[in-house]
């Protein structure tokens, strides 16, 4: 069984630092991160266990400019590390990044209060309050709340400990044959040639096979695969994995293409979902509203057809369709994000792809709709 943990939070809150603390691993890669002390882009390292397990993680920015890059990752993760400073308590950001777990139905998580070692208990104290509050009514209610100091060692056997005891109950990412590999990053690697990561889902890859890359249906072969730096022949799904690959250039590819094998998935640029609108937001959704739409790792512009109403309020769910400015990979069951320029609105499941344009105000669509 493999799992992802990821993080998530507050920009300054110390994600990137307590990954280094847990794995050894320095998740900020670019010089403008390690120069401005600040996590831009995803971030990836991985976690041995005392169960024997190893589990990828996926490390994302805080910073509300950096969080469509958080999307992108968010989308692949079986297990939340929501950190929030003991100095700061509950921020914007930890409250936008627990409402898209709870969007995408993130449902094991770990509440990880971190910079213990700058606060007194009093002041851990309300903190670990607040957090509880903040949790109450999302997918993460149940979380453990695990204090740790990055800078002192305090709290971390505890939090590895919770990690596993987390990953007991957490459901791996069945093998249905149809393996899909949202891209989140693409790069040149000497001597190997174009090389892609992402986590896996529905199947598995191996080395040697043919593969399509879509939504511009190009074709490649696998050369290589790794994962946790070693080399590896097949890859099953819930694995974080860098694949090698034949056959096509990296500029022939992009964040959010998808690696898969050929003959069964079209992309499509309308979908049928059951959309909520998250509850803190101010204004409620008009019909045909423009929207940025997130799946997996990519992001799209698109709108939002209303079929039974002329406008969603704040906390309310319905069923509308989403008409993409270009098709993208995604099947029935999984899960987006929409936003604004400036915040997340909700998100929701796909019903249904390439969808036909329904009339709307009509029961007898509705109640196909909720049948499917």
């Amino acid at each position: 069984m493999s799992f992802v943990l990821g993080t998530a939070g507050h920009v300054d809150h110390g994600k990137s630092v307590l990954v280094k603390a847990l794995t050894g691993i320095d998740p900020d890669r670019l010089q403008e991160e390690k120069e401005r002390g600040l996590t831009i882009d995803l971030g990836f390292a991985w976690l041995n266990l005392p169960s024997g397990r190893s589990v990828g993680i996926v490390d994302v920015p805080g910073h509300e400019h950096f969080i469509k890059n958080m999307l992108a990752g968010a989308g692949g993760i079986d297990v939340a590390l929501l950190v929030i400073a003991a100095d700061e308590g509950v921020m914007p950001q930890t409250k936008e990044h627990l409402a898209i777990l709870d969007l995408l139905k993130v449902d094991n998580g770990i509440a990880v209060i971190t910079k213990k070692d700058i606060v007194d208990e009093e002041l851990l104290e309300l903190v670990t309050l607040e957090v509880s509050e903040v949790l109450a009514g999302t997918t993460l209610t149940e979380a453990p709340t695990v204090a740790i100091s990055a800078l002192t060692g305090e709290g971390l056997p505890e939090l590895v400990s919770t990690i596993d005891q987390v990953l007991d109950s957490a459901v791996p990412k069945k093998d249905i044959s149809r393996p899909r590999l949202p891209i989140d990053r693409v790069f040149t690697m000497s001597g190997f040639g174009t090389v892609v990561t992402g986590t896996l889902v529905d199947g598995s890859l191996s080395k040697g096979q043919e593969i399509v890359i879509l939504p511009r249906a190009l074709t490649a072969r696998i050369r290589g695969l790794q994962s946790h730096k070693h080399k590896i022949d097949t890859v099953l799904p819930g694995n974080r994995v860098a694949v090698n690959l034949s056959g096509v250039a990296t500029s022939q590819l992009t964040r959010g293409d998808v690696i898969t094998i050929p003959g069964w998935l079209t992309p499509t640029r309308a979908f049928d979902v059951k959309l909520r609108l998250l509850p803190s937001l101010s204004r409620p959704l008009p019909h045909n509203t423009t929207v940025t739409f997130h799946h997996g790792a990519t992001e799209v512009l698109g709108k939002v057809r209303l079929l039974d109403r002329d406008k969603l309020e704040p906390g309310e769910t319905t069923w509308a369709q989403l008409l993409l400015t270009k098709p993208i990979a995604a099947t029935k069951d999984d899960r987006f994000i929409i936003r604004s320029p400036q915040e997340t609105l909700g998100g929701g499941q796909i019903v249904g792809s390439r969808a036909k344009r329904h009339l709307r105000f009509r029961p007898d669509v509705i109640e196909g709709l909720v049948a499917r």
